[in-house]
This record gives C-alpha cells, sequence and structure tokens, in this order.
C-alpha cells in the first residue's frame, strides 16, 4: 500500500530527515553517556532546524512556521522522530506542539499574541491539566473535579492535577475545569490559561516516572488553590471545553504515533546494521531466521500502523471527528512501536541496553506510549462500542434452538 503524502510534506520530511543525520543525531550521540539536554543545547538545534526550513512545521506562516497542513506535516513528525531530539528541535514536541494547535484552532488574537507566538519562537513552555488523582479524572475524564467559578469579571480555579506533562517547566498550564456543576461535564467544562507566577498555583513535585532519556520532560503534580484569572484568560467559549479538548487531543494523538514511529524506523535500522556486522556460530546474524522474521514482523506491522494514522488523518482534515479510526490507530501505533524496539534492542543483545546505542532510551519512551494520551484498555473500549453498537442479529438466525437440538 502507497502512502500518499501530500508533496509539500514529503518534501520537508526529506529535509527532516538530512537535518536529523547531519546535526540532531551527531549532537544526540554527545550527550548519550548521561545528563540532560542543556538549553544551550536546544537553541542551537533549534537555530540549525530553521536554517534548514523545518523549523515548526505544522504552524502558520503568520507565527514563524511553515504553514503545512495538519496532513502535510505528518511526515515531518515522524521524520523528526527518528531523534528524542527531533521533535525538540523541530518544536513538534510534546505537549507544546498540542497546546499551539489548540491555540490557534480557540484562542483570541491577544491569547495567540501573548501565548502562542512565544511558544513557537520557543520563549516559553506550557502543560495540558486535565489529569486528576483517584477520585478525580482519569481514563474516565468525566470524572473531573477541578472547579472554576465566576466571580465579577474572574475566574476563581481549584482543584488537584497531576501528570501533567512539563508541568514543572511550564509558563503556562491550560486547565480543564467545570463550570457547570448542574449539567453533564461534557457540557459543564471550560479551559483556561492560568500562568505558573499566579498566586495559588502550586507545583507540588515532579512525579518519578519511566523513561524519556536526556530529553525526559516532568510530569508534575500541580494544585491550584483561589488561583484568580481575568474573564481574557477563558480558552474557547465558557462550556465548550471538552469540545476543544477534543479537537486538540485527536491530531496529537495522531502526531505522537508518528513521532514514536520515527523511533520504530529507526530502532529497526540501527538493528539491522548491527545485526549485518556481527557474525556468530559461522555467519552474520542477519543469516538467521529468527532474527530475519522478527525484522520482517515489525517492518509490515509499522508499515500497518503509518497507513492507520494516515487514514484516520484523512477523516479528521475532511472534518470528521474520526474518534473510532483514532483510538484504532494509536492502539495499533502503541503496541506496534514497542515490539519494534524490543526486537531492536533483543537483536542487538548487549549493546542494545548499554547506553552507546539509543535503543534503551528509545525502549523507555515507548512503553509509556502505551498509557499517555489515553490507555490501550480506554481506545479499546472506544472500538469496540462503534462496532457493538447495531450488531446484525439476523446473522444469528442459522443457529438452532434449544429445543431443537436432539441428544443420543
Amino acid at each position: 500500500m502507497e502512502y500518499d503524502d501530500p508533496e509539500a510534506g514529503r518534501v520537508v520530511a526529506e529535509r527532516t530527515r538530512e537535518f536529523i543525520d547531519d546535526v540532531v543525531v551527531p549532537k544526540e550521540r554527545s550527550i548519550a553517556s548521561g545528563g540532560d539536554v542543556s538549553a544551550h543545547t536546544v537553541k542551537e538545534l533549534r537555530d540549525a532546524a530553521r536554517e534548514y526550513e523545518v523549523y515548526a512545521p505544522q504552524i502558520d506562516a503568520e507565527y514563524g512556521g511553515l504553514g503545512l497542513s495538519f496532513r502535510e506535516a505528518l511526515p515531518v513528525f515522524e521524520a523528526a522522530g527518528r531523534s528524542l531530539l527531533g521533535p525538540l528541535a523541530l518544536r513538534v514536541d510534546a505537549p507544546d506542539e498540542g497546546n499551539m494547535h489548540l491555540l490557534e484552532l480557540v484562542g483570541d488574537d491577544l491569547q495567540k499574541e501573548r501565548y502562542l507566538q512565544p511558544l513557537v519562537d520557543g520563549t516559553m513552555r506550557s502543560a495540558f491539566a486535565m489529569t486528576e488523582p483517584q477520585p478525580g479524572a482519569g481514563s474516565d475524564p468525566k470524572m473531573i473535579r477541578t472547579r472554576a467559578e465566576r466571580d465579577g469579571d474572574e475566574w476563581v480555579i481549584d482543584g488537584h492535577k497531576w501528570w501533567t506533562t512539563q508541568g514543572v517547566e511550564a509558563d503556562v498550564f491550560v486547565v480543564l475545569a467545570r463550570t457547570d456543576p448542574e449539567v453533564h461535564p461534557y457540557e459543564g467544562c471550560s479551559l483556561f490559561l492560568v500562568d505558573a507566577e499566579t498566586p495559588g498555583v502550586d507545583v507540588v513535585r515532579n512525579i518519578p516516572h519511566m523513561g524519556g532519556g536526556p530529553t525526559g520532560k516532568s510530569h508534575a503534580e500541580v494544585k491550584f488553590e483561589n488561583v484568580r484569572v481575568p474573564d481574557e484568560h477563558l480558552l474557547g467559549e465558557e462550556g465548550e471545553g471538552f469540545a476543544a479538548a477534543q479537537r486538540r487531543l485527536g491530531p496529537a494523538r495522531l502526531t505522537h504515533c508518528l513521532r514514536f514511529s520515527g523511533v520504530a524506523d529507526r530502532a529497526l535500522d540501527i538493528a539491522a546494521a548491527y545485526l549485518s556486522e556481527r557474525e556468530a556460530f559461522g555467519t552474520p546474524l542477519s543469516d538467521k531466521q529468527a532474527q530475519r522474521f522478527a525484522i520482517a514482523d515489525s517492518g509490515t506491522r509499522l508499515h500497518a500502523a503509518r497507513t492507520l494514522v494516515r487514514h484516520a488523518a484523512n477523516r479528521i482534515e475532511a472534518g470528521e471527528e474520526a474518534r473510532t479510526e483514532v483510538a484504532m490507530a494509536k492502539t495499533f501505533t502503541a503496541e506496534v512501536v514497542q515490539e519494534a524496539v524490543d526486537n531492536a534492542v533483543q537483536a542487538c543483545g548487549g549493546s542494545g541496553i548499554g547506553k552507546d546505542l539509543p535503543l534503551s532510551d528509545f525502549y523507555e519512551s515507548v512503553r509509556a506510549f502505551r498509557i499517555v494520551d489515553g490507555a490501550d484498555e480506554v481506545h479499546k473500549r472506544v472500538v469496540a462500542r462503534e462496532l457493538l453498537a447495531n450488531p446484525p442479529t439476523e446473522e444469528l438466525d442459522v443457529l438452532p434452538t434449544f429445543e431443537s437440538r436432539t441428544v443420543e
């Protein structure tokens, strides 16, 4: 099956692949021995991305991006994902990428000037605060307990969030809160822009967690206690927070899929190189059937995952919500990339778990993908709900009734 990526996206993706190979991977190797990527390194990479004309491909040119459509930008996300530093360098990294998209969709001119432009420039970082500890919203967002009450021309926010990605580093939070407790949460929640230095915002801690490598971002526990924000910090329309969040989360899940597809693609490349060079029992490992079949299976399933993602993206770009298609793509891709990286680690043996190669960092990163942006089980629930909504009961007419059976 041929990919039907638009030509504009393919051209930028090719440049991105060159940028990753020529600039990002050498920088990745220089910090492979440990430690976080420095702010200076991030700036260097972003400056280079601008020179290669691959920076912020998904953002409108008015704000300094390349102005590619969602569908055109997808192959660029995949090319960037070949290094854990790539999305950071191109400014297509989560959660900022999704929050920038949200601001483009529902932000007003003042919000775009104050928040979108600095986010695109890389001078500001953001966090999306939706998940809450028990008994609040987790896999079931309808359980949301964070409240926002109007007081004159201000809103007063009280709530407890956690697993807020980049919450420790964030300059601004996008907070989902319940604004009308008398109606269903889907109609009674709103989004707010909350500056991190606002009185009452308490970043409690970075929750210790798996994965991320040198670019690992915090997953923060955050409390909002009597936090006051002006009415102009309402993002989108009052009561439409869930609808706006869904417009953010659907595309963001697909961009996540392709960033991780890039990770898996590079992992298989590394495995192929290692298997071709490493000899055992008289021949290269690449001649061993077990290894060949593992790589073949991963390559086949990765191709299928890419196709699922593009199909869901086509539906979104056509104006559909595509919740079932997105759920299928996200669940399948998460499983496939984990399997591919695991096979690559196994193929490389001791080198696979060592830090000379990026595979061990890849391994930790892709495992989290089966949980973040909706756990596998939640997305399978969405798919099953669609498939079981109107069962064709006439298909059972051929089965005998109990009374018609005979026992000999």
